[in-house]
C-alpha cells in the first residue's frame, strides 16, 4: 500500500532500523509511511531521504553555523518535555503557514501518556537562560531519525533549524551509526528543500519504483511518482477520447485514509489519481484505471464504495463521494492501448 500505519506496543532498536530502511517515520507513538501528501489542496509526492554517515563530510554551512552559534549553549541528552519547551513550540507554530501537531506532547506521544516505545534524544540551544531551539531524534541500533526541530522565530537569522540537524548528525557520527533519516522532501513544495543541501554528497532517496536507496544525484523531476501517474493516465484518457467515451482523471480525496488507525485494517484504495467514468449511482461498482509506478503497469480495477462522508469536496475534479476499496483487478498491462480497449468494452457491455 502507498499509505500504512502501525501501532506497535514495543519496538526494538533493530526494528526501528528496519522501518526506517523501508521509508517509515514516527507519528506520535505509531509509525507510518506515505508516498503522497496534500498541502493547500494540492497532492504531491513524498520522497524519503537518508544520509550515509560513513560518507558524510561536514560542509561549509555546518562549519559556519557551528562557529556562529558557539555563543549559545548547546546540549544533547535523553528527551523530556517541560512547559518551557511547549511554550517554545507554540511560538514556533505561529511562524508556520501550515498546520502541525497541537503540542510536543501530541507530536511525540500522540494520545498516549505512557512510556515511549522510542529511544528519543533532544538537542537544546540556550541563549543564556532562555531556550531558543530544540530538536528531537530517535536512535535505533545502526540508524537514527530526525523527528522535528523548532526554534524561537526571534532567532530566525541564526538558521537554528539547520543547526539542530547538523548537531543530530554529529552526535550520530560519535555513536558510529550508519544512517541518519531526515524524513522526506516534497518536489514542487519548497518548504522541505533545505534537506537537500545537508550532507548532499552522502544523501540518498528511496526510489519508489525499485524500493532501493539511490544517490540523490540520480533524482530527476521527470521521475516524480505523482507526475508520472498523471502523465500515464492522461495518455490513456486521450486514447479513450478517440472512442468518444468520456472519462475524467480524478484526484482521490481519501488517498491517505489508511493512516487513520480505525481504517488501516480495511486496506482502502489509496491511489491519489485514477481514470474514472461515473457509475449510474454511488452505490454501484466503480470501474477505474490506475497507473502504478511500482510495477510500471496500468491496472483496471473494480472498486466498491464503502461509505459516504457527510461532507464532500466542492471541486468536481476531486472524487470525494465515497471511500473506495478494491474488489477485483480485471487486467494489468504496460500498454495504454490495451487497458483503454478493455475499459471501453466493459463500459459498453455494462450499458
Amino acid at each position: 500500500m502507498f499509505a500504512q500505519s502501525h501501532s506497535p506496543e514495543q519496538l526494538a532498536l533493530s526494528e526501528l532500523d528496519a522501518y526506517l530502511a523501508r521509508g517509515w517515520f514516527r507519528m506520535g507513538q505509531a509509525i507510518f509511511t506515505t508516498n503522497f501528501v496534500r498541502f493547500k489542496g494540492e497532492i504531491y509526492s513524498t520522497i524519503w531521504l537518508r544520509i550515509l554517515l560513513n560518507d558524510y563530510i561536514a560542509d561549509r554551512t555546518q562549519v559556519k553555523l557551528f562557529k556562529q552559534n558557539a555563543v549559545f549553549r548547546t546540549a544533547i541528552q535523553p528527551a523530556h518535555l517541560t512547559i518551557e519547551k511547549e511554550e517554545l513550540y507554540a511560538r514556533y507554530q505561529l511562524s508556520l503557514s501550515f498546520q502541525t501537531s497541537e503540542s510536543l506532547q501530541h507530536l511525540l506521544f500522540g494520545n498516549k501518556d505512557t512510556k515511549s516505545i522510542y529511544t528519543t534524544y533532544e538537542v537544546t540551544v540556550h541563549d543564556g537562560d532562555r531556550l531558543i531551539a530544540i530538536g528531537f531524534f530517535d536512535i535505533g541500533k545502526t540508524a537514527a531519525s530526525g523527528i522535528t526541530s523548532v526554534y524561537d522565530p526571534a532567532y530566525k537569522k541564526y538558521s537554528l533549524g539547520k543547526y539542530l540537524i547538523y548537531q543530530k548528525i554529529q552526535y550520530c557520527l560519535q555513536l558510529n551509526l550508519r544512517y541518519f533519516y531526515p524524513g522526506y522532501f516534497v518536489p514542487g513544495y519548497t518548504y522541505f528543500d533545505y534537506k537537500l543541501s545537508i550532507g548532499r554528497e552522502a544523501l540518498q532517496f528511496l526510489q519508489l519504483s525499485s524500493q532501493h536507496w539511490v544517490n540523490i544525484k540520480a533524482f530527476f523531476s521527470e521521475s516524480i511518482p505523482y507526475q508520472v501517474m498523471y502523465d500515464k493516465l492522461a495518455n490513456a484518457q486521450k486514447l479513450l477520447s478517440l472512442t468518444d467515451l468520456e472519462s475524467s482523471i480524478m484526484k482521490y480525496e481519501y488517498f491517505d485514509a489508511n493512516l487513520i488507525p480505525d481504517l488501516g485494517e480495511t486496506k482502502l484504495f489509496d491511489f491519489p489519481l485514477f481514470l474514472f467514468r461515473p457509475a449510474p449511482s454511488e452505490e454501484d461498482i466503480h470501474l477505474t484505471v490506475v497507473y502504478d509506478v511500482r510495477d510500471a503497469r496500468y491496472h483496471l480495477l473494480v472498486c466498491l464504495p464503502l461509505w459516504q462522508p457527510e461532507v464532500t469536496h466542492s471541486d468536481t475534479m476531486v472524487y470525494s463521494s465515497c471511500f473506495l476499496k478494491v474488489f477485483q483487478e480485471l487486467h494489468s498491462t504496460t500498454v495504454a492501448e490495451e487497458i483503454t480497449d478493455m475499459f471501453f468494452k466493459l463500459v459498453k457491455n455494462n450499458n
